[in-house]
């Protein structure tokens, strides 16, 4: 079950803890006891995003994962797959317990973990109410309600976790530096975006997933953007289309994703916001967020979150 769900992906957030922790020690060589910490807490947020991934795949009945089937998907798993991510949430507290107890630090990572994981939490109930059966209403879904969405599900997790965890085990205190969380929430929509866009037009060979966003009524930014540029006619198929599971509904919402040129709106918001937020990293001189924008884009708009 670990190997399944934990050992996949570009490790992004656990490589990330690394990388920060590197640029905090200001190009100071690290001790084979300051690397081992820096993976260890890797790791923990490694197994938070596969306990998310797991419960997630089984709220949104999605069916492939990583370029593989979900974990519930598997016939002897099932809804044992519920219990699973609750051990797997389990094991980073375990984590800390056996490698960070004595530090001057860990009840801040405590608190830092458990905060992560209650906003998390809240932002995947902000979800899962807007794309409830028998209340889907298009009218709900608004670039506002999208980024709230994405700064609760994602960001503190993927990018604010990393950063504030290597920060803390280089002696930083977090409250001295609660202005980063804006670019880092700013780079967590950036990130989403680019996953939005990929769930639709991606193809699942590269991506490892089959996009679910439509046919799973998903408050996703190419609805928003489609509603913002639909005149009343379109919206009308939006709504008689959107959040429905069958081939020929989600063709038409594609086909007017390409009328009104989504594809193009994406490509103009990509190169504003990479110019945007890189601007705002340079601006910002801090070091671990500098580092982070450097893991997701490997200096490129070419990074993303899978």
């Amino acid at each position: 079950m670990l190997d399944y769900n934990v050992r996949r992906g570009k490790m992004n957030r656990g490589l990330s803890v690394i990388d920060v922790f590197k640029s905090l020690k200001e190009g100071n060589e690290l001790s084979n006891d300051e690397v081992f910490l820096a993976c260890a807490l890797g790791w923990c947020i490694e197994w938070l995003q596969a306990y998310f991934l797991v419960h997630d795949d089984i709220m949104d009945q999605s069916h492939t994962r990583r370029g593989r089937p979900c974990w519930f998907r598997l016939p002897k798993v099932g809804m044992i797959a519920i219990n699973d991510g609750v051990i797997l949430r389990n094991q980073i507290f375990r984590i800390l317990k056996k490698h960070f107890k004595g530090k001057p630090y860990y009840t801040d990572l405590l608190d830092l973990f458990n905060e992560v994981e209650f906003q998390t939490a809240s932002g995947q109930m902000i979800d899962l109410i807007t794309t409830l059966e028998g209340e889907k209403d298009l009218s709900k879904y608004s670039l506002s309600t999208y980024r709230r969405i994405v700064e609760y599900k994602a960001a503190y997790y993927s990018f604010y976790l990393p950063v504030a965890s290597a920060m803390l085990m280089a002696g930083e205190n977090l409250v001295n530096h609660t202005d980063m969380k804006n670019v880092l929430v700013e780079m967590a929509i950036y990130h989403q975006v680019k996953d939005d866009f990929l769930d639709c037009f991606g193809d699942p060979e590269v991506t490892g997933k089959i996009g679910t966003d439509i046919e799973d009524f998903k408050c996703s930014w190419l609805v928003v953007k489609a509603l913002e540029r639909a005149d009343d006619s379109q919206k009308k198929l939006l709504y008689e289309n959107y959040g429905k599971a069958d081939r020929a509904c989600i063709a038409k919402v594609k086909e007017l994703y390409k009328t009104l040129d989504i594809q193009g709106a994406f490509a103009e918001f990509e190169r504003e916001n990479y110019e945007k937020i890189t601007k705002q990293v340079e601006a910002h001189r801090c070091k671990a967020v500098q580092a982070i924008w450097r893991r997701y884009t490997g200096g490129s708009r070419g990074g993303d979150l899978i």
